[in-house]
């Protein structure tokens, strides 16, 4: 009787090669004694004569702070990733992680000169409306993307006026405009 054989299948690769990214920037900042999220992985208002300042506007997604920063993170990533690279494409999910991290870098780098930023999680707030638009159709709204927007975003909105706790809501939302923007537009 043959044995069944097991293969292992990278089956979403943007996703997983972005957490493992942000794996590889996770372990390289330990390495650095956190040289490496202050120089490379965070974003902050600095010289614009610093061809560091416009690397960061992209990789501050790719740092964490601790390893419960990185979980939480990556957990409800690679949850979502699959869904979503296989709905919307490779080439799509790039794309939609590059402009959201810009976008979301920017905005820090302009409003907020005094605190840096990094951490995936406006990316996965992203892919959550990303995976809660994978099911419509045009012209119709889904019920689940109306109760996503209202509990994730609605949450950050409260948040972002009535909480002091370190957490960027403003990156959160950004993130989660970008999906609901991405997904509209995919559809086309």
């Amino acid at each position: 009787m043959k044995r069944p054989t097991i293969k292992i299948q990278y089956d979403a690769p943007v996703a997983l090669s972005f957490a493992l990214l942000c794996l590889i920037a996770f372990l390289v900042n330990k390495f650095t004694l956190g040289w490496a999220n202050s120089e490379i992985f965070s974003v902050y208002r600095s010289s614009l004569s610093d061809p560091l300042t416009y690397v960061r506007l992209f990789t501050h997604v790719l740092g964490h702070t601790d390893f419960n920063h990185f979980f939480s993170n990556m957990s409800l990533f690679l949850v979502l990733s699959a869904i979503v690279e296989n709905k919307y494409g490779s080439v799509k999910l790039l794309i939609s992680i590059i402009i959201t991290a810009f976008v979301s870098g920017f905005i820090h780098f302009v409003f907020f000169p005094a605190t840096a930023l990094l951490g995936a999680s406006g990316i996965v707030f992203m892919m959550i409306f990303l995976a809660s638009m994978a099911n419509s159709k045009n012209g119709v709204i889904p019920v689940s993307l109306i109760l996503v927007a209202a509990i994730y975003l609605g949450k950050e909105i409260w948040a972002l006026f009535l909480t002091n706790d370190n957490i960027s809501q403003l990156t959160h939302i950004i993130g989660g405009v970008c999906g609901i923007i991405f997904g509209k537009y995919s559809k086309r």
